[in-house]
């Protein structure tokens, strides 16, 4: 099986998918534009592993080996020899176009690129290269060390064998995969947690209820293990009203239509978690 994973961006995503692969055996080159952004990615994934050693789930020469299996650069033409190229950057479709532009023409005829999108159409990005068949979704959830789940999508193009090597990568990491069969904007996951958070801010919103009660409600009632707007807070109250905006634009639903009171949120900069400001105080 391929062994040589390039992931694009340094963020929180792409150092876990980093980590997450270092630690199963694969060699992984990690990209990012600034060496700022590949300090702080690296940094991220020393002190996972450190927390991994801590409670003994890793030893400390198993989290130095898989240290050691991760370079980083600024330089994409890195990812030339990289049998699989994981991109996860900021979710806008024309930056995802042109990294996947300029993949098109580095990396071998046989690799797989994949984009760690939550709710852009795989296949426009796979619209901007020659080899749309070679082009899948790999999603991941964040953080993607502790979480288990990969939704693999399938564009409109997407081959058996491409879709079949994407399963083979992200269970080599450990991680079980659902298969989105019709490329629709926000796939399963995204468009389901959309559909949620948009409906409980929209009752926070009218004053329906409190957000710790409409939380508690899910959590007791649903059996969730976090509700829709501490969710949201997590995930970050910016990242998700683009997602929402993304399936929206795409579908027209309107129940995808995001409320006000969220994009007011980030206009001020109530990001959630990130900023010690969303639907809670931290």
């Amino acid at each position: 099986m391929a062994r040589k994973l390039a992931v694009i961006g340094a963020g929180l995503m792409g150092s876990g998918i980093a980590q997450v692969s270092a630690q199963a055996g694969w060699e992984v080159v990690l990209r990012d534009v600034t060496d700022e952004a590949l300090a702080r990615g690296t940094d991220g994934i020393r002190a996972s592993y450190d927390r991994f050693v801590a409670k003994e789930k890793l030893t400390a020469e198993e989290a130095g080996a898989a240290l050691a299996r991760i370079t980083t650069t600024t330089d994409l033409d890195a990812a030339a020899d990289a049998d699989i190229v994981v991109e996860a950057v900021f979710e806008r479709v024309d930056v995802k176009q042109e990294i996947f532009r300029t993949l098109d023409g580095l990396v071998k005829d046989e690799a797989v690129l994949a984009s760690n999108t939550s709710a852009i159409p795989i296949t426009k990005i796979a619209a901007a290269t020659r080899r749309p068949e070679r082009v899948v979704g790999t999603h991941f959830f964040s953080p993607v060390p502790m979480m288990r789940l990969c939704e693999l999508v399938r564009g409109h193009k997407t081959s058996d064998e491409t879709l079949a090597t994407a399963r083979e990568f992200a269970e080599s990491v450990g991680k079980t995969c659902v298969v989105v069969n019709r490329d629709v904007a926000g796939f399963v996951t995204t468009r389901l947690i959309s559909a949620l958070v948009v409906e409980a801010a929209k009752l926070y919103e009218s004053g329906v209820a409190t957000a710790e009660d409409i939380d508690t409600a899910c959590r007791l009632g649903f059996g969730h293990a976090m509700g829709p707007l501490a969710t949201a807070d997590l995930t970050g109250v910016d990242i998700l009203l683009h997602a929402t905006e993304n399936i929206y634009t795409e579908s027209q639903d309107g129940k995808f239509a995001p409320p006000e009171l969220m994009r007011r949120m980030v206009d001020a900069g109530d990001l959630g978690r990130k900023s010690g400001q969303g639907f809670y105080h931290y």
